[in-house]
């Protein structure tokens, strides 16, 4: 599961940052002209697909549990940050932060982490 969180990060995140680098017009429509809150949000996705892609090389469960448990926390609050459960992206993102429970719940069942 851990491997499948971790590629799904990277499937979704290489796209989504792709139109917003080249300002996709259904990127604007979704999120909005470009603003620096938009790079902002693209520099993040920059991050965690970066860090998706190291921590498929580094067998380090402590770190996908950081990574994967603040993924789940935005994405959680975003819908009400957003003010609305009908954006695409917030759509997306709640569907990802379920996957990512499963992912950790797992994880944590295994005995892979020692707490």
């Amino acid at each position: 599961m851990t491997t499948l969180s971790l590629l799904l990060n990277i499937i979704v995140l290489i796209p989504v940052c792709s139109m917003l680098l080249m300002d996709n017009e259904r990127v604007r429509k979704v999120a909005g002209i470009f603003t620096p809150a938009r790079g902002i949000l693209l520099a993040m996705y920059m991050t965690i697909a970066l860090a998706s892609a190291v921590l498929l090389f580094i067998n380090e469960p402590k770190f996908v549990v950081a990574l994967l448990a603040i993924q789940i926390i935005y994405k959680l609050i975003s819908p009400f940050t957003v003010k609305t459960f009908k954006n695409p992206i917030v759509i997306s993102n709640l569907f990802i932060a379920l996957f990512h429970l499963i992912t950790l719940f797992t994880l944590y069942n295994s005995g892979e982490l020692s707490v």
